[in-house]
């Protein structure tokens, strides 16, 4: 097994769907029934996280109504736009990073690069873009598509988007504005850079009408699992979110990452890897259990079997003898990587629909760890040592006890075992997290 990848662990907190990540965490006498329109709850999850030295925050997203059910039970159908919302947490905090979904599929390059540019601004270099091809097929329809793109076509377009956002992020270099009132020099015309490309998806004569970033660029973040999705990682990101439930598959993923990785140019060689991770911890294990049989209690076994449908690409399952086995499903369109892991547990590990059910709606597939305290920071510290990981997305699945539940609890126990921080790095995001800074390509052209 390989050795671990950094000396401390990186920790995401992963605030996606305002009441947690259980499918039935809106129903939970702790939760607020009006967390996804309620801003303050949002802002004191950030001090919360922040407080607890999380190096992010991270806001999944998709332009779709997140459809695993159509019958009224699940509560993540209405969100907030992420880049507004991450505009007001920057407000909020001071040093904790902010990672924001944007699709690569229905967004154009000079959209990310504006709102990315002007969020990294706003939040003092703490922005981060994490990079999707989005997986919803009903996203085709809200954005006046025929049909959802291919996944094929959908990652060499975003192989190309990323390029160009890049590159509009150089418009500017990092000292064009002496705004000189004494000679009425605003900016230094040679440091205005347009940028003409003409590709397969795009056609265009841009010029971004925002200061380069104080990062120079934003960190970039990517989400796929797939084969084509961790090539596009290797190339362009600094940091994976990934979807890893066992640790042979994990060490597996990052070591396929790393070698992807070393095949292409990169300013850091490196690739943060954080799978999500949901916990479910008590001060003994049995009452880790009861917290899980307890959200489990309120999960409608009709809604169960709706997200399961979602889950494996919109194949409706209605009908099937929940206590039998998954059916041999035909192609889809929408998520393969989580897809494929559902199919691993059915047909290789032998779950039934119920248990793949059980198994989605606590995590969607993510890993989870239930058990004490101390398990779970051994655990943890397990999996980090192995060199699976770098950190972790932890997805609590409830918001904001679990959240509260995992800071005061686990967070002090890897501590003490030397594996995460006990106070922040100053500066930018990057270099909270030990990464270099991109040039302006310009300049690094015009100094050779």
């Amino acid at each position: 097994m390989p050795a671990q990848r950094r000396e401390q662990m990186v920790m995401g907190a992963y605030v996606s769907y305002g009441t947690g990540h259980h499918a039935a965490s809106w129903r939970h006498p702790s939760t607020d029934t009006t967390a996804t329109r309620n801003i303050d709850h949002y802002a004191a999850l950030t001090r919360l996280a922040e407080q607890h030295l999380f190096d992010v925050m991270f806001l999944s997203d998709a332009p779709a109504v997140f459809n695993d059910d159509q019958a009224g039970f699940g509560g993540r159908v209405t969100s907030f736009e992420p880049i507004t919302l991450m505009s007001a947490l920057a407000m909020a905090s001071e040093h904790i990073g902010l990672v924001v979904t944007s699709s690569t599929t229905y967004k154009e390059p000079y959209n990310v690069a504006r709102e990315y540019a002007s969020l990294d601004i706003i939040s003092g270099g703490r922005a981060a873009w994490n990079l999707v091809t989005t997986s919803k097929l009903a996203a085709a329809g809200n954005l006046g598509l025929p049909a959802h793109p291919e996944h094929a076509d959908r990652y060499r377009r975003a192989e190309e988007f990323v390029d160009i956002v890049r590159a509009l992020w150089d418009t500017w270099e990092d000292d064009a504005f002496p705004a000189d009132k004494s000679s009425g020099i605003y900016y230094d015309v040679t440091k205005r850079h347009a940028l003409h490309h003409r590709g397969e998806f795009f056609s265009l004569d841009a010029e971004l009408n925002v200061p380069r970033p104080p990062q120079g660029h934003p960190v970039i973040v990517q989400a796929g699992s797939s084969d084509t999705g961790r090539e596009l990682a290797a190339r362009t990101a600094e940091l994976v979110f990934t979807a890893q439930s066992d640790l042979e598959s994990a060490v597996a993923f990052a070591k396929d990452l790393d070698l992807r990785a070393a095949r292409h140019p990169r300013l850091n060689p490196g690739l943060i890897v954080l799978p999500g991770l949901t916990t479910y911890a008590g001060r003994t294990h049995a009452e880790a259990r009861e917290k899980v049989e307890e959200l489990q209690s309120l999960i409608r076994p009709e809604f169960g079997l709706s997200m399961l449908s979602d889950l494996v690409g919109g194949y409706d399952l209605t009908g099937c003898d929940v206590e039998g086995p998954l059916p041999r499903l035909p192609p889809s369109n929408a998520n393969t990587s989580r897809r494929a892991l559902i199919e691993r547990l059915a047909y290789d590990s032998g779950l039934n629909v119920r248990q793949l059910y059980e198994r989605m709606t606590t995590s969607r597939g993510h890993l989870t760890l239930v058990g004490s305290y101390d398990e779970v920071a051994d655990d943890m510290v397990r999996w980090f040592e192995s060199g699976a990981v770098d950190g972790f997305n932890i997805m609590p699945p409830l918001l904001p006890l679990g959240l509260a539940d995992f800071s005061e609890h686990i967070l002090p126990r890897l501590q003490r075992k030397g594996v995460f921080k006990t106070g922040y790095r100053d500066g930018t995001l990057r270099q909270k997290l030990g990464l270099r800074r991109p040039e302006n390509q310009h300049r690094t052209t015009r100094h050779g």
